[in-house]
């Protein structure tokens, strides 16, 4: 196998776990709210579990407000709970089978609180491209070890591997910096 097919096999797997840390960032509540906050939430409704959004129509009738309307007011409570039981320190309340979730401006302890848990975030998604690289890196030298590639090629894909890594690590260093900005606004 050559250097070149090993980079090009890790590429759907850096772009999985930076697609999961964009997920991650929508869930973090920062200045204004997003229907990415709670349109997976998982609900319990009739002895089936289904995600929020295939329950109602979500949007935002406010940067401070969201709009939960359900398709039947019979999915009010079992909603709630589970809303409730994410913690994200909303307010609700409800109108027939519309729920609203407001956000209280955050505090400067919140804005900390958030800041770290979005450092925390990054860091877990570093150590998970780490071991993709790793992994690569093992496998480019094994394939020299066994003579599939040559001394030359061994190095070249290191670099090659080096540049996708800290490509990757920069875009996701750059929506920490902007989620960071948004918290702080």
């Amino acid at each position: 196998m050559s250097y070149q097919e090993i980079i090009e096999k890790i590429k759907p797997e850096l772009d999985k776990a930076q697609e999961s840390f964009k997920n991650n960032l929508m869930e973090i509540r920062a200045g204004r709210l997003s229907t990415a906050l709670i349109e997976d939430i998982k609900v319990e409704c009739f002895g089936q579990v289904l995600p929020l959004k295939q329950l109602g129509a979500i949007s935002t009738s406010s940067s401070k407000e969201i709009l939960v309307q359900l398709w039947d007011e019979s999915y009010v409570e079992a909603v709630v709970k589970a809303i409730e039981k994410r913690n994200l320190g909303l307010g609700v309340r409800i109108e027939g089978n519309s729920i609203y979730l407001s956000a209280p401006p955050l505090t400067e302890d919140s804005k900390k609180n958030l800041v770290k848990v979005l450092n925390q975030k990054k860091e877990e998604t570093f150590q998970t491209i780490r071991r993709i690289r790793d992994r690569a890196w093992k496998e480019i030298q094994d394939a020299f070890q066994k003579k599939e590639i040559g001394e030359d090629d061994k190095y070249k894909g290191k670099d090659k591997l080096e540049d996708l890594i800290r490509e990757t690590r920069e875009e996701i260093e750059e929506l920490v910096e902007n989620k960071r900005k948004e918290i702080e606004d």
